[in-house]
């Protein structure tokens, strides 16, 4: 009896001193490549969001230049076709201001 219970002090002294030796530091250093890797990982992650995401901003703003583009392209062939179609009305009103003479001279 007395055996049995030197035996199970000695393993609670044996255990408490394992629980406190510097074994496990070494340990982490691997936890430690881990954190670098997952760091790197997540470093890339960010990398690929900045560029998808400037990549976007680019192609909203080249839509955007493209829209005003064709707005000014618009404006101008609107522009133009306003004016000749002034021209046609005014170049009518001559004829039919001609006509009107002509048949009055008749």
């Amino acid at each position: 009896m007395k055996t049995l219970i030197a035996t199970l002090i000695a393993g609670l002294f044996a255990t408490a001193a394992f629980a406190q030796s510097s074994a496990p530091a070494p340990a982490s250093k691997p936890a430690a490549s881990a954190t670098k890797k997952e760091a790197k990982a997540e470093e890339k992650a960010t990398k690929a969001d900045a560029k998808a995401e400037e990549k976007e901003t680019k192609a909203a703003a080249d839509a955007k230049a493209d829209v005003v583009k064709a707005d000014t392209k618009a404006e101008k062939s609107k522009a133009k076709a306003h004016t000749k179609a002034k021209k046609k009305i005014a170049a009518a009103k001559k004829d039919a201001a001609e006509e009107k003479a002509d048949a009055a001279k008749k």
